[in-house]
């Protein structure tokens, strides 16, 4: 029995929290210790609770969208508009879209549709530096009712739904690490200010820039957890698992120590350091590992198998006809 009023006690919290409820009203009402409030926070979190105050302004420049995230490993988005709303999205990561759905490929994002030619163009020029294309798609219901449009994670991993009105209007991620987005949200590029960090931080120099009010949506590999980190919180981390991080989060590198551990250690010879106040997104496996498995496994390109297939190795995969060339 007091296990259930201590549930119940937790969702009339998780309720209140969410209807806007402050910190110091939520602390007196439950005779919470306000340094402990955080914690709490995170203890519900881990409980399964849903944790949604929302601090988004009343007026959004940014289209307002519905969505829906499905799968494990292999996901996909799904956007629903309402009629003349738009997404946007990397060219060629569309899965499946409704008839009513207008395709229109564009130059840069379409967040400022009163820029001149040249700054479009200038604006889609920088993306190239990123690795991406010149151009975007956009995504409009021209029908009269609420249309569907989907975009599909390019290798396997997580998609993370993520409101820019909530993170301070601003988010960095890695390169290609955007998927999609509510039409109103820049995407732009982001140089790394530290020379270290941009030769030896795992992201280089140039970063993914989000900027707006809307729902942004990023692709990273394995699986994604978040961190929100202290005033002067630190973590070392390895070098190619930030996903994305707020801006106010200082990004940089720290020497691992010692020569052992810098030579056979197996994590490089520099960690990213990552210091607070501020969110921060992990993956636990970034493509780049994830694609030297994958060539380290195929023997046309130089790799070894260990243990998988024939008994009989390599005989076993020509008696098999598996062993193609």
């Amino acid at each position: 029995m007091a296990d259930k009023d201590l549930m119940n006690k937790y969702k009339r919290f998780v309720a209140d929290y969410n209807s806007g409820m402050d910190r110091e009203a939520l602390c007196k009402k439950y005779q919470l210790v306000e340094d402990r409030y955080d914690s709490f926070l995170k203890f519900l979190k881990r409980k399964g609770f849903i944790l949604a105050q929302s601090t988004s302004p009343a007026f959004r420049s940014a289209h307002e969208i519905d969505f829906e995230i499905y799968g494990d490993d292999m996901q996909f988005a799904e956007i629903e508009l309402d009629p003349n709303e738009t997404a946007i999205a990397e060219a060629g990561s569309m899965m499946y879209m409704d008839s009513g759905i207008e395709m229109q490929t564009i130059f840069g994002d379409g967040s400022r549709e009163s820029e001149s030619i040249m700054g479009k163009i200038f604006g889609a020029g920088k993306r190239v530096l990123t690795g991406e294309s010149l151009f975007m798609t956009a995504y409009t219901n021209r029908g009269g009712r609420k249309q569907r449009v989907a975009f599909g994670a390019p290798y396997p991993g997580k998609i993370i739904a993520l409101d820019l009105a909530d993170l301070g209007g601003e988010l960095l991620c890695q390169k290609s690490a955007f998927l999609c987005a509510a039409k109103g949200v820049a995407v732009e590029i982001a140089f790394q200010k530290k020379l270290g960090a941009g030769l030896f931080g795992g992201e280089g120099f140039i970063l993914q820039r989000l900027r707006g009010d809307g729902y942004v949506f990023v692709h990273a590999g394995g699986t994604i957890i978040e961190r929100e980190l202290k005033p002067m919180e630190k973590m070392r981390i390895d070098t190619g698992c930030i996903a994305a991080l707020q801006s106010g989060v200082n990004y940089d590198i720290e020497f691992v120590g010692g020569i052992k551990n810098a030579l056979f250690g197996g994590e490089g010879i520099f960690f990213a350091t990552v210091t607070g106040p501020g969110r921060v997104w992990l993956q636990s496996l970034p493509f780049s590992r994830l694609a030297d498995r994958i060539i380290a496994s195929v023997p046309q390109m130089g790799g070894t198998r260990k243990g998988e297939g024939s008994i009989l190795g390599g005989l076993g995969d020509l008696l098999s006809g598996d062993n193609r060339f």
